[in-house]
C-alpha cells in the first residue's frame, strides 16, 4: 500500500507507470473500479444547521463535509462541485445551479456564501419572474457532484441534504448608463416595426440623439433594445423646445400634436442607483460646414427643412474639398454630432478627428465634393448622396 500513496504525490508524467505497476499487483493492492461511481456518496448535514440560520450576506463560507466516492479503494484526488436547488425534487428536473467554486478537500468544502446567495436569488427569480424576492429564511437543498480530478472520470453525485433555514438577500446591482437607445413609431421607417437606433453624442456618456419626422397626431415609443416598449411615463423630465405639442397618447405613447421634423435628445443620469431619462425635443436642423462652405466654420449654412417625410437637400456647396456635415443638437458643438457618408449610408463620428476624415478615420469615410454640388440625406432611413 505504501507505494500507491507515493505514486499520487509524484508528477503526472510518472503516474501512469506507477498505476500500471499497481494494477499488475492485483493480489495486494486495490484497483480503479468505476463501477461503483454510480453509488451516491455521503454528504453530511452540518451540525450547526439544525437550530441556526445561515445569514449568507454576513457570512464568508458555508462549510460542508463528505466521504470520498468509491473508486475501488484508491484515494484519488477528487474534485467536488456544489449544486443548489430550492427544493429537493428540483434536482430531478434540472432546476438547480452549480456554483463556480470547487474543492478537493472532502473534510472542508468551504462554499462561498456570496455564490450560494446569488444562486438562491437567481433560482427564485427564474421560477417567479413577476415576484419580488423576499429576504426571509427558507429551506435550501444541496448536493455534491464529484469527479476524479486528474482524469475527469468517475462522475458521481452525493445524497441531497436540506438546510432548514438559509437567509439570502437580493443585492441590487449598480446601475449603469445605457449604451444604446431606440425609437419606434407611427412614422419611423416601417411603422411600429422598425427600431431606429439613436446616435451617441461623440465623447459623452449617456447622451443620445436622432432626427425623426412625426405628422400631426403621430406617436412613438422608445427603449433600450428592440421590443423594449417604453413610453411617456418612463421619461423623468420632458422638455418640448420645438413647440411640438408633446403629450401622452394611446397606450402610453409619446404623442406629437404639431407635425414636423424634430431632433430627439435623450440624456440618462444615475440617481439613487437608478437610470433617469430626460427627453428634449428640439427643432430639426442639419448643416454643412468647412471646406464645402468656402471655409466657413460658423454653423451658419443649414438645410431647408422639408415640410414632410422626404429627403433633405443642402444648399449648393460654395467650395470644394472634404464634406463635413452635422445634425444640430442645442448645447453641443457641431463636431459632437457630425456625420459623413460611407457606402451610401450616414456614418456618425465615433473618434477624434483633429485633421480630417481621410487622415483620422480612413479615405473610404472621406467624401470629396465640388462647388455647385449638394448633399441629399434621408434622415428616416439614414442614407445619403452627393450630386
Amino acid at each position: 500500500m505504501k507505494h500507491i500513496f507515493k505514486a499520487i504525490l509524484l508528477p503526472a508524467l510518472v503516474l501512469p507507470l506507477m498505476l500500471t505497476s499497481c494494477e499488475e499487483d492485483r493480489d495486494s493492492n486495490p484497483t480503479l473500479d468505476l463501477s461503483q461511481a454510480s453509488t451516491p456518496f455521503t454528504l453530511n448535514m452540518p451540525g450547526n444547521a439544525v437550530n441556526n440560520t445561515y445569514d449568507l450576506i454576513n457570512a464568508e463560507n458555508v462549510v460542508l463535509t463528505c466521504n470520498q466516492p468509491n473508486y475501488g479503494g484508491i484515494p484519488y484526488v477528487t474534485r467536488y462541485f456544489t449544486q443548489v436547488a430550492l427544493a429537493e425534487g428540483d434536482f430531478a428536473t434540472g432546476t438547480f445551479k452549480e456554483l463556480v467554486s470547487t474543492s478537493t478537500d472532502a473534510s472542508n468544502i468551504a462554499v462561498p456564501a456570496a455564490e450560494l446567495n446569488d444562486a438562491i436569488v437567481d433560482l427564485f427569480k427564474e421560477a417567479n419572474p413577476d415576484a419580488a424576492f423576499q429576504s426571509v429564511p427558507r429551506q435550501v437543498s444541496i448536493r455534491l457532484r464529484a469527479i476524479m480530478d486528474a482524469t475527469g472520470k468517475g462522475e458521481t453525485f452525493s445524497n441531497i441534504i436540506t438546510l432548514p433555514s438559509v437567509l439570502a438577500t437580493y443585492i441590487t446591482p449598480p446601475a449603469t448608463l445605457p449604451t444604446q437607445i431606440f425609437v419606434v413609431g407611427s412614422s419611423i421607417q416601417d411603422a411600429w416595426n422598425s427600431w431606429k437606433p439613436l446616435t451617441p453624442v461623440y465623447g459623452l456618456s449617456g447622451e443620445f440623439f436622432t432626427m425623426i419626422y412625426v405628422p400631426a397626431g403621430g406617436e412613438f415609443k422608445w427603449g433600450l433594445e428592440n421590443g423594449d416598449w417604453r413610453g411617456y411615463d418612463r421619461i423623468k423630465t420632458l422638455e418640448d423646445n420645438a413647440g411640438a405639442g408633446i403629450s401622452e397618447g394611446d397606450m402610453g405613447n409619446i404623442k406629437v400634436a404639431n407635425g414636423g421634423w424634430y431632433v430627439l435628445h435623450f440624456t440618462c443620469d444615475i440617481v439613487d442607483n437608478a437610470q433617469q431619462f430626460t427627453l428634449k425635443v428640439e427643432p430639426g436642423v442639419a448643416g454643412i460646414i468647412g471646406a464645402c462652405t468656402g471655409g466657413d466654420w460658423s454653423e451658419s449654412t443649414t438645410f431647408a427643412t422639408p415640410a414632410d417625410n422626404s429627403v433633405w437637400e443642402s444648399p449648393a456647396f460654395t467650395g470644394g474639398g472634404e464634406l463635413r456635415a452635422y445634425v444640430k443638437v442645442p448645447g453641443f458643438d457641431w463636431w459632437r454630432t457630425e456625420f459623413t457618408l460611407y457606402k451610401g449610408n450616414v456614418y456618425w463620428r465615433t473618434v477624434d478627428i483633429p485633421s480630417n476624415w481621410a487622415e483620422n478615420v480612413g479615405p473610404d469615410y472621406s467624401v470629396s465634393v465640388s462647388a455647385g454640388q449638394k448633399l441629399y440625406v434621408d434622415f428616416d432611413y439614414m442614407t445619403g448622396e452627393v450630386k
